[in-house]
């Protein structure tokens, strides 16, 4: 444990100014060197004799001058100064609002915290579809796209379909990606103040949207196969949901996936209790899974939503909501409201990517480069508890003693590679810890650099936190 404590009893201005410039300037001298931890706000507020709130608007205080990062449960970190100019750091809000993907990813570390489909060289293939675009398409590209053409609702059925199962091409609205359907379906269907279940472990981009937008956030507990029913029903019960969001094909993060007789069960209670559900498919289109989909189940009230960043290609933005029946219309309205509206050039290329039958290619070669990435994973990391899947681009690991998720996740960046520690993930505030970290590994640019993160990885799982701050 650090034993070292700010020095308060010079300068003049409030104790809390004197206790952040005594941080500043242990930073500045190398006392407390990058990544190091602070001490808890409480044992500090104890150790020299002052409020916990004083303490707090201390460290608040060095947060905004851009010299620590942390959040609530993981702890408070010296950050390196060679990447904290002026600027760089956002202030507590954003991150709040955001997560830690608010901060803009420094240059030269390994990628372990983003999904984005493989680079295959589909790069080549889009250009060309844009190009074929530009020239047959000039005076739509160049304005507003007022009138959707078919061929965008024929793609997104065609992309949807899965396990025998075709939504309606009048049941289809092209979108900016997953997320933008997400949160146009969370706009349309419900209002201000109404709560939104989300699992405990979820897709926070999605909750934390939900949140700025108004609507209250509730957690179902989890187990390795999925959403617990009973747990959702008590919820519907109690405190009367608007709405779902769910994955119940490889779940991010932890990979679940709900069997047959959940997902019925699921559907029942939602139709029962008037609950809407949001099914996102983004990762379950690339397994393979049997399991029907929740949309076949419940198709009056689930919105089935997919895109094309994780399996083709994340810059083109291209995705699809699957409505149930009279609702695509206000979704349109709603997409357009929330996003400004879809480019031309953008649906277009999509829909053209899957209706030439690329999409599927690209994906099924996605498919090919994950599973030899994934086989490589599990031979550096054999030895260790995690989960995975041959078709999806990342990895839930458990930490072993005595790593805590943050902490391993600053010891990481530390070391040139990034991660998503649980609280990235968690819907709500919440008193359960999991110990893992989710590590995705489709960004590297070649396998070798991929190896190479992985290592590091294995490197400091082995140390046990040995020689990082002393206070693991």
């Amino acid at each position: 444990m650090t034993t070292w404590l700010p020095d308060f009893s010079r300068g003049s201005g409030p104790v809390y100014l004197r206790i952040a410039d005594s941080i500043e300037s242990a930073i500045a001298s190398g006392t407390l060197p990058a990544g190091s931890k602070l001490p808890p706000q409480r044992n500090l507020a104890y150790d020299i004799g002052v409020t916990i709130g004083t303490i707090g608007r201390a460290y608040a205080l060095v947060h905004e001058r851009g010299l620590v990062a942390g959040e609530v449960g993981r702890g408070t970190y010296v950050l390196d100064r060679a990447e904290t100019t002026p600027g760089n750091q956002p202030d507590p809000l954003t991150i709040a609002l955001g997560g830690t993907r608010a901060i803009d990813a420094p240059a030269g570390k390994i990628r372990f915290d983003t999904t984005a489909a493989p680079d295959l060289g589909q790069g080549k293939i889009i250009g060309k579809v844009l190009a074929e675009i530009g020239e047959e398409q000039l005076s739509e590209i160049s304005s507003y796209s007022r009138v959707f053409p078919r061929n965008w609702y024929e793609a997104g059925r065609r992309w949807l379909a899965r396990n025998d199962w075709t939504p309606e091409t009048e049941n289809i609205v092209p979108t900016l990606g997953a997320h933008a359907a997400a949160v146009s379906v969370i706009s349309a269907v419900s209002s201000p103040g109404d709560k939104i279940v989300f699992e405990d472990l979820s897709y926070t981009q999605v909750s934390r949207s939900a949140r700025i937008l108004g609507r209250r956030t509730i957690t179902v507990e989890s187990d390795e196969n999925g959403v617990i029913p009973d747990d959702f029903e008590r919820l519907c019960l109690q405190q009367h949901p608007k709405l779902a969001f769910l994955m119940p094909t490889a779940h991010n993060p932890t990979l679940a996936t709900m069997p047959h007789e959940r997902r019925t069960r699921v559907a029942e209670i939602a139709r029962r209790h008037g609950v809407w559900l949001i099914e996102d498919d983004l990762y379950g289109g690339m397994t393979g899974d049997e399991n029907p989909l929740l949309a076949s189940l419940a198709p009056d009230r689930t919105f089935l939503i997919s895109g094309l960043s994780k399996s083709v290609a994340a810059g083109v933005r291209g995705g699809w909501v699957a409505c149930p029946p009279h609702f695509a219309q206000r979704i349109k309205v709603t997409h357009k409201m929330i996003t400004g509206g879809l480019p031309f050039i953008l649906a277009e290329a999509c829909a053209r990517l899957v209706e030439s039958g690329q999409a599927h290619e690209i994906r099924k070669a996605s498919a090919a480069e994950l599973s030899i990435r994934e086989r490589l994973a599990r031979e550096q990391l054999q030895g260790y508890d995690f989960v995975s899947h041959p078709h999806v681009p990342f990895l839930w690991l458990k930490l072993p003693d005595p790593w805590l998720s943050g902490t391993f996740k600053n010891a990481a960046y530390r070391d040139g590679v990034l991660i998503d520690d649980e609280d990235e993930f968690k819907a709500a505030r919440a008193e359960k810890v999991y110990h893992r970290v989710r590590i995705g590994f489709s960004s590297p640019r070649n396998r070798e650099d991929m190896v190479a993160g992985l290592m590091t990885l294995r490197r400091l799982l082995e140390s046990g936190g040995a020689g990082y701050d002393g206070e693991i």
